[in-house]
């Protein structure tokens, strides 16, 4: 199957679900990393258009350690909108990926691009296959011939904006899979002094551990991302990431 990771900047899928991209690439599924922001934000060091091209290398990076694509929208963040434009140009990124699973960004999280994300890649999975469905793209591709299981990752700190954990569906067990998950992140290297600045996170990747101890406690096992599953119609309702990844799919009792 392809399944296609969907951030809203650089960075994110590594946080939220590197890890259970890898199991799924372990079982030689194709993977795809995008996201919507070009990450021209996160910096006191670069200006804006420098910043952009470097982290663009940087997730190329990343995803080339599974064997992925990147792609992104390259929308500047904080100027991220759920607009006409915009909707248009995150369905034409779903359709040229045409995608059996997506996984993306939480509803409820710290920030509003990325919950705008959230909304901007439901709609999309939604609008890829209705043919009468134009976006205006010179070269636009097909639309797609169905709409794809969609899933939505934890918020980057397990809370919404009022600080409530946000609870998810089902987790997997990443235990195997954090050498990769962790390599992959190291690739954002400018992100370090950043977010220790902005975010108070002194040690990049040792918080990623952290966020992902926080949800392996929640099923007894030592690292996890958790997920919630779009069931809203006409979406796909079985839970195909527990057929494929089998027992690493864990519920909290």
């Amino acid at each position: 199957m392809k399944v296609f990771g969907i951030g809203m900047h650089p960075d994110d899928v590594e946080f939220i679900m590197a890890g259970t991209l890898a199991l799924l690439k372990k079982g030689k599924h194709k993977i795809v990393i995008g996201t919507v922001g070009s990450g021209d934000m996160g910096s006191v060091e670069y200006v804006p258009a420098d910043l952009s091209r470097k982290r663009y290398a940087e997730a190329e990076a990343s995803a080339k350690l599974l064997g992925a694509e990147y792609v992104t929208c390259g929308i500047s963040c904080l100027h991220v909108v759920f607009d006409n434009p915009t909707r248009f140009m995150v369905t034409e990124m779903i359709r040229k990926i045409d995608p059996d699973i997506v996984i993306t960004m939480s509803p409820q999280d710290y920030m509003k691009d990325h919950e705008i994300t959230a909304d901007l890649v439901w709609d999309a999975c939604f609008n890829a296959p209705i043919p009468n469905y134009h976006t205006g793209s010179a070269n636009p591709a097909k639309a797609t011939s169905k709409i794809p299981y969609l899933y939505y990752g934890d918020s980057l700190d397990l809370k919404d904006r009022f600080g409530n954990p946000v609870h998810p569906q089902f987790y997997v067990d990443i235990k195997d899979v954090m050498e990769i998950k962790t390599r992959m992140l190291k690739k954002h290297e400018s992100q370090r002094s950043w977010l220790k600045r902005q975010h108070g996170m002194d040690k990049y990747t040792e918080t990623m551990k952290e966020l992902s101890s926080k949800g392996g406690n929640e099923i007894g096992v030592k690292y996890a991302e958790g997920f919630r599953q779009h069931k809203g119609h006409p979406f796909p309702q079985d839970n195909v990431l527990e057929k494929l990844l089998k027992n690493k799919v864990l519920y909290k009792k």
